[in-house]
């Protein structure tokens, strides 16, 4: 696809130079990311029970705010596994895709996580921040494109499930970042292949992003625009700041003209 070069951002509250947008999924666009957390707790919370057993330790379990926000949140899900080990002072086998969950290694833990996710997203379904869509819906009639970028490897199943998958003219999910050989936020890979689809680079591009780790990936891709959406507060908005966010709202109904 390719962008239309008689628009610009301004019409979005974004720099004259944006001719398209590239969201993240959790957390911008959809209410998943509780859920994500609440599965990574879960998940790691088994995994140090029976590691600390085996090797006569004590760890902390882990935090759904800072733990999640700090080692897994934005990353694909190996490297969440391999970040929040290390915080630890722990190392597993990497294992390899086909490990069944609970399986320890770094493969097994994330199957556990993914099993975990989705029993809890067929309980709670996807819910979606409607300032969000609103958003989006207002990009697009400017004539923006709009794309979706994000480590989750359920992107698909969520936009359907949540009824937005029309909204967007292409993807890159966690699959693709896999296919692709991309490497996963904070690199830049995934936004600049979101961009290479709809056909600009990244100084006419805009991402969205409420990760750390995803404001990273925008600053280093050299994105004219890195909006960080603030979902948290207390010191988030400061911190999107200092990793890369140029602008930080609560909401992105927030950068619509009144």
């Amino acid at each position: 696809m390719k962008a239309n070069d008689d628009v610009n951002g301004t019409a979005v509250g974004l720099d004259s130079a944006v001719r398209v947008c590239l969201f993240d999924l959790d957390g911008v666009l959809t209410q998943t990311a509780k859920i994500h957390a609440q599965a990574w707790k879960s998940s790691f919370d088994a995994f140090l029970r029976d590691y600390d057993m085996q090797n006569q330790r004590r760890d902390a379990p882990f935090d759904e705010g800072s733990d999640y926000e700090q080692f897994v949140d934005g990353k694909t899900r190996e490297d969440g596994v391999r970040s929040f080990l290390a915080s630890r002072g722990i190392k597993v086998p990497e294992g390899d895709p086909n490990d069944e969950p609970g399986t320890q290694t770094v493969y097994g833990i994330g199957a556990t996580k993914q099993k975990a996710f989705l029993a809890l997203l067929d309980k709670h379904g996807p819910q979606v921040f409607d300032g969000s869509v609103r958003y989006v819906r207002a990009a697009r009639a400017a004539g923006l494109g709009c794309a979706v970028v994000t480590s989750s490897a359920n992107c698909a199943a969520i936009l359907e499930a949540a009824g937005i998958a029309d909204l967007f003219d292409a993807t890159v999910d966690g699959h693709d970042v896999a296919v692709q050989g991309l490497r996963g936020k904070p690199a830049p890979d995934s936004y600049l292949a979101g961009a290479k689809a709809l056909g600009v680079g990244p100084e006419h591009a805009a991402v969205f992003e409420d990760a750390l780790a995803g404001v990273e990936s925008g600053r280093a891709g050299d994105f004219v625009e890195v909006v960080g959406v603030d979902r948290i507060g207390g010191d988030h908005p400061q911190h999107l700041r200092e990793h890369g966010a140029t602008v930080v709202v609560q909401d992105l109904s927030e950068l619509l003209p009144r």
